[in-house]
């Protein structure tokens, strides 16, 4: 297995909360209002202080894909709490595929589940944390590796996760490879079966989608890159051997995590 790469450190205060006014800048220029989109920070590859970076300037909706980094991140803001520049709570967002050894220890922390794609993974979560925020990923690309449901199966997997008495509150998407503009029927789909379903929660576009997902109806976006730069261990927009990456270019299968 190949190690990760060490977590690096954030670039100061003023550049992330400068490049999240841009992103706003992006938001309104796609016609959308900003009050209408939730960003979601993508911490991973990045020590704990892209969290407190992010929260000092005012995002608290943070993201992560891997158990560890997320457990080691609210582990330390804990630690801080009394520090005045930490200041908000974050509320997390798992980006991760579902693994349910991990679902206990992260059950505690996570704020939103944002990729089930099989009804073992909801009962999981519900026992843990009963009435937990879930929603559901989608695959439209059928590409072996990918996580994600199918868009045939995703009303029966809404079905049964509502059954369990989880908070589904919409539906996720990791575009497939490609241009923004193969992106766009992906995020049609999507919206579409969320219309069906009378889901209200959209979590599609990362920074090189970002305009084409808020034209589609995106309602929350993760960024990592557009806010942090490129992660460590990523060369030529490919992330290191277990890479699931949501953010950096092309993959050919991946988690949804940034």
């Amino acid at each position: 297995m190949t190690p990760r790469p060490p977590l690096a450190p954030a670039p100061p205060l003023a550049v992330v909360a400068a490049r999240i006014d841009e992103v706003w800048r992006r938001v309104r220029a796609s016609g959308r209002d900003p009050a209408t989109v939730r960003l979601v920070a993508v911490t991973k590859g990045f020590d704990v202080s892209a969290v407190t970076a992010a929260l000092a300037a005012g995002v608290t909706d943070i993201g992560e894909n891997y158990a560890a980094e997320l457990l080691g991140k609210a582990a330390s803001l804990e630690t801080a709490a009394g520090d005045p520049d930490v200041g908000r709570s974050p509320r997390w967002h798992f980006l991760g595929a579902v693994q349910r050894r991990r679902v206990r220890d992260l059950a505690p922390v996570v704020g939103c589940w944002q990729t089930l794609a099989r009804a073992v993974e909801g009962e999981a979560i519900a026992a843990r944390a009963p009435g937990a925020r879930v929603l559901v990923e989608v695959d439209t690309s059928g590409m072996p590796g990918r996580n994600g449901c199918p868009p045939a199966a995703v009303a029966q997997l809404v079905g049964t996760l509502q059954g369990l008495d989880l908070d589904v509150g919409g539906l996720m998407l990791v575009a497939p490879p490609g241009s923004p503009e193969v992106a766009r029927e992906a995020f049609r789909t999507t919206a579409r079966l969320a219309a069906d379903l009378g889901l209200e929660e959209l979590s599609m576009g990362m920074t090189q989608d970002l305009e084409v997902a808020l034209e589609e109806g995106a309602t929350m976006v993760r960024l990592g890159r557009a806010l942090f730069g490129p992660r460590p261990g990523v060369v030529a927009g490919l992330e290191w051997a277990h890479g699931n990456d949501i953010d950096n270019g092309p993959r050919p299968g991946s988690s949804p995590g940034s």
